[in-house]
């Protein structure tokens, strides 16, 4: 009789803990405002495009009809991103079940020098080369292969990957998500 009372009082108490909840509302599933901010800050940048670029740099330097110059090949990595921590707009309609996302425009996160080969270097008759010359290149393959960036498309790309991205790591419990671009894509990477 005690163990048969005891399975009842146990049975009573486990339907009680499922069924409970459900009655009072608690088992239904709300997205926040805070958990989805919480959640796009958490990526902070996102790096959503990397491209290997190569170009060909000319430097030239004339002094006092003394002309030194170099060809050089360099090959470079671009990546590009979007910086989650620049204030993401959100907007959440529970009964809709929908979730919109305003993003800033994507920018050159990172140009990084791989490879430079110089095919072609010759130093002035009282003109030769110094290592300031060699600083003046490096800062005008880093120009040069951030103007590829900017013309290789890399930006859209990026911003495309990015919405597709907080798309799939938002969508859930029957949620759809709408990520737009505020503005446009940001000017190149300075460093």
């Amino acid at each position: 009789m005690l163990a048969s009372a005891l399975v009842v009082v146990i049975a009573l108490g486990y339907c009680t803990t499922r069924m409970l909840p459900s009655a009072l509302g608690r088992n239904e599933t709300k997205i926040s405002h805070d958990v989805v901010v919480s959640q796009i800050r958490a990526v902070a940048k996102l790096v959503s495009s990397e491209a290997t670029v190569r170009d060909v740099v000319a430097y030239s330097n004339t002094w006092y009809g003394s002309t030194k110059q170099s060809l050089v090949v360099v090959t470079g990595k671009l990546t590009a991103g979007i910086d989650l921590r620049d204030n993401p707009e959100v907007s959440i309609d529970h009964d809709a079940k929908k979730i919109k996302i305003t993003i800033p425009p994507a920018k050159l996160m990172g140009v990084e020098v791989l490879d430079m080969k110089t095919y072609d270097e010759r130093g002035g008759l009282w003109n030769p080369f110094k290592p300031s010359d060699r600083d003046t290149i490096q800062r005008q393959v880093r120009a040069q292969l951030t103007a590829a960036g900017q013309q290789a498309d890399l930006l859209r790309h990026a911003n495309n990957s990015a919405a597709e991205m907080l798309r799939m790591l938002l969508a859930r419990d029957g949620y759809t998500v709408e990520v737009t671009t505020r503005g446009t894509p940001t000017a190149p990477f300075v460093d």
